[in-house]
């Protein structure tokens, strides 16, 4: 059977706090549980969970992943915008021009995120959490396509984008030029399988797309270590 999106991984320096920052911008309830398993949970049960995992590794550069969060009005993408700077966010700057319409933010462990202008097309049927827009090779955009068995939705010059047959956030890739990998990244997946599913049959599976395991074999938790295509950690959780 298809591994499943469990849920996107924060490795951060203070999870609780981080949690309650992502709570109130989303409006996500956070779910019960264990010191070390903070996770804030979907309004919607097909959806996937954020959870906030403990780290002391500091920051390299920009994340290879992050949030485009969408609005339906001017008056929606402002109001995102000063929750977030409320509950201890900030903006900052990455390049992005003045003409452009959307706003870049960090969080407070400096994760960047942005609020997408209304508008957008390409996130009209996402939801808030629009996309986690990924810096990343037209190869690995393929490879979770397959691992995930969710549809392609964008392929273009060498730019893709993945979604759940079931709507919701986008995964994308933006192609070449990929930024070389410093470090371990922030933010990655943990997938989860069915409770009568062989894991070790999907570890295979997934080493045949072309993932590969890590020299740290199985983590706490029974968690997989591994690594797509492009270098960047992933876990899969023994079934659920």
């Amino acid at each position: 059977m298809t591994s499943q999106l469990f849920a996107i991984c924060f490795n951060a320096t203070r999870p609780s706090g981080l949690a309650q920052f992502w709570s109130g911008v989303l409006g996500w309830e956070l779910a019960d549980g264990p010191d070390d398993d903070v996770a804030i949970l979907p309004p919607d049960a097909a959806g996937f969970r954020i959870r906030f995992l403990p780290s002391q590794e500091p920051k390299i550069g920009q994340n290879r992943a992050h949030f485009d969060l969408t609005s339906s009005s001017p008056e929606d993408q402002e109001q995102t915008v000063t929750r977030a700077l409320e509950f201890g966010g900030k903006h900052i700057d990455v390049g992005q021009l003045p003409e452009d319409g959307h706003v870049v933010l960090a969080d407070p462990d400096g994760n960047e995120f942005c609020v997408i202008e209304a508008g957008n097309k390409f996130l009209a049927d996402t939801g808030f959490i629009g996309a986690l827009a990924c810096d990343g090779t037209q190869e690995v955009g393929y490879f979770w396509s397959e691992a995930l068995r969710w549809p392609l939705v964008w392929d273009q010059d060498q730019e893709t984008a993945i979604q759940s047959p079931n709507g919701g956030t986008k995964i994308t890739w933006g192609g070449p030029p990929v930024a070389p990998k410093t470090g371990t990244n922030r933010l990655y997946f943990e997938l989860t399988l069915p409770a009568d599913a062989d894991r070790q049959a999907e570890v295979d599976r997934l080493i045949s797309l072309g993932a590969t395991c890590t020299d740290i074999g199985e983590g706490d938790g029974g968690r997989v270590l591994m690594l797509d295509p492009d270098g960047n950690e992933f876990a899969v959780q023994k079934p659920r």
